[in-house]
């Protein structure tokens, strides 16, 4: 029977793997990918799932789990004159499985990232940000098979295109296959300087102050919880791809009165997603089938219990246009759409 990818994603949603390949190696990883290459194959790569909006006739392809294990550190310890530690994981590993090990040996500037679903491989793809922090920050090096040139390469920080939700690896989609990600990080018990408002309230600090490792992760955990955003089985509100659009970046003439705005290096400002939909007519829990807003947080699109891809991508358009209509700016979908489109 074929494996359904809707028992692999945060949605829950998606038809049948033509193929499904597990790999629980780098050198299983990679001989996956460059055998269904040779062979002439789709790909589709599957970690956490939490980012994908998969096609209820699912994808007709080779289906490779990133199921890869391994966090290495350079050193151990916890001296604050060494410069820092390097941790290089690979690629399989639970995204928040590796915030909690780092909360927990003191390394610093991952801690405003609890919670997040997903691999660590998927991370540097979107630069996956929340809370004032982005993977982008401690990231040193990304490890990949590169699936034009057929071989392995290493991307340096400052190779890898990072800017907001977008690196150079979502540009060039497909292409690169993450194999571990290296990072460098801070040691100590105080974790970075909070740069978040919300979070700076929740710990009773100010912007720019630092708090106990521990604090910010439980503070940031009780955060999302609070919006759905932390994986529950037994709660509909979790059964999403978080986020499902992003902030947009635009003129600062164009922020309708009263958004936030929160100014970019290239003189444009970044609005809040989440205000847009609201104040266009879509409250939390919108929507009158299987497919519905969360109940917690209106960015968030929901699978129900018995709802199909067809049903979300019906709503998200909706909230797509009706902001549009509302305000002239046009939301983009931050999962990736896997045989389906808005």
């Amino acid at each position: 029977m074929a494996e359904l990818l809707r028992d692999h994603t945060t949605l829950r949603l998606g038809g049948p793997a033509g193929r499904w390949v597990e790999a629980t190696t780098e050198q299983e990883l990679v001989d996956a990918v460059s055998g269904a290459d040779e062979a002439g194959e789709p790909v589709l790569l599957v970690a956490g799932g939490s980012n994908l909006v998969v096609a209820d006739e699912g994808f007709a392809g080779t289906v490779v789990h990133v199921a890869t294990t391994g966090v290495a550190a350079d050193h151990e310890g916890d001296d604050p004159t060494c410069g820092g530690v390097l941790v290089t994981v690979a690629a399989g590993e639970s995204w928040d499985d590796l915030v909690a090990t780092a909360v927990a040996r003191g390394w610093t500037g991952l801690e405003a990232l609890s919670g997040i679903p997903g691999s660590v491989g998927a991370t540097p793809i979107q630069n996956v940000g929340a809370y004032g922090q982005e993977v982008s920050q401690t990231i040193a090096k990304v490890r990949v098979w590169d699936r034009t040139l057929r071989g392995v390469r290493t991307f340096a920080n400052a190779d890898c295109g990072f800017s907001y939700r977008h690196s150079r690896f979502k540009a060039d989609p497909g292409r690169h296959v993450v194999l571990e990600v290296t990072f460098q990080l801070a040691q100590g018990s105080l974790g970075a300087p909070v740069r978040y408002a919300e979070l700076a309230r929740r710990l009773g600090v100010a912007e720019g102050q630092r708090a106990p490792l521990a604090d910010v992760r439980n503070a940031v955990l009780d955060l999302r919880r609070g919006k759905g955003m932390v994986l529950d089985a037994d709660d509909h509100d979790t059964w999403s791809a978080g986020s499902f659009f992003t902030n947009p970046v635009v003129d600062p003439a164009a922020v309708p009165e009263g958004a936030p705005a929160w100014p970019q290096p290239d003189g444009r400002v970044k609005t809040s997603a989440a205000w847009l939909i609201d104040h266009a007519g879509f409250a939390r829990g919108y929507g009158a089938g299987p497919a519905r807003l969360s109940t917690k947080h209106t960015l968030a699109l929901t699978n129900r219990g018995l709802a199909t891809t067809s049903d979300l991508l019906a709503l998200a358009r909706e909230v797509r246009d009706g902001v549009e209509r509302a305000y002239g700016i046009r939301l983009v979908n931050e999962p990736v759409l896997v045989g389906c489109e808005l």
